[in-house]
């Protein structure tokens, strides 16, 4: 039995190491077509490009699944600067952001907080990725916020689009859940939250939403401060 399990697991590693193999030989050319276009603009089709970045996330959500079975073999807590992450996201989601007339506003964030900044990136892309989906028809906007006590630092992404009917609110981070508005307003895998927040408690943080159907849906990642951290370095 014990030689069967044995040989099991390594089924599974090899398998895993397989697919984090060829999800990097994919994203390589995903990756060139991404730069052609940004070097290119209005030379590509706009529903060809907005496929594009559909795939290239559904292929980092594969990554960071498979990855998230043994995360703590991949992540390095530092102490990281909240302002050059969410810049990054902000970067990354640009042209989103204003294809889609989203105002962005961000204050009080140039704070440090103990996490492993990649995988913190992905975790807010998820956020950004699902407040961009869900806009409302006008007027739309994300306004990001931290917040610091004694114990703790809290940043929290809001935005005023469609928001979460009641009922699917207690659901939102069960596995392949997508809901109402993912039935209706876009076709979803229902893995991103699943997966951003499996990654949160590997990283010790907690991840919250609250929602209103139709006003607001705010997400909030909470890091605990660690005063030991801070004397060591």
């Amino acid at each position: 039995m014990t030689e069967n399990v044995k040989n099991y697991e390594y089924s599974i590693n090899d398998f895993k190491e397989y697919v984090e193999m060829w999800i990097h030989e994919v994203k390589v050319p995903i990756s060139s077509l991404l730069l052609m276009i940004h070097n290119h603009p209005g030379q590509f089709d706009t529903k060809a490009v907005n496929q594009i970045k559909r795939v290239d996330n559904y292929i980092e959500q594969v990554l960071y699944y498979v990855r998230s079975e043994n995360a703590e073999k991949d992540y390095l807590i530092t102490e990281t600067n909240l302002n050059k992450i969410i810049g990054a996201v902000a970067l990354k989601n640009k042209d989103d952001l204003l294809e889609n007339d989203i105002d962005l506003t961000v204050s009080g964030t140039d704070i440090n907080v103990l996490t492993d900044p990649k995988w913190l990136e992905f975790i807010l892309h998820q956020i950004f990725n699902n407040s961009i989906k869900y806009k409302r028809e006008d007027h739309a906007a994300i306004t990001i916020a931290a917040s610091t006590t004694d114990t703790e630092t809290t940043v929290c992404i809001r935005d005023n689009g469609i928001g979460i009917p009641k009922a699917d609110l207690p659901r939102v981070f069960e596995k392949s859940f997508t809901g109402h508005n993912g039935r209706i307003k876009t076709k979803s895998t229902g893995m991103g939250l699943y997966i951003a927040q499996k990654l949160c408690g590997k990283l010790g943080h907690r991840l919250t939403i609250d929602s209103m159907e139709n006003q607001y849906t705010t997400v909030s990642i909470t890091f605990a401060r660690n005063d030991y951290y801070s004397v060591l370095k």
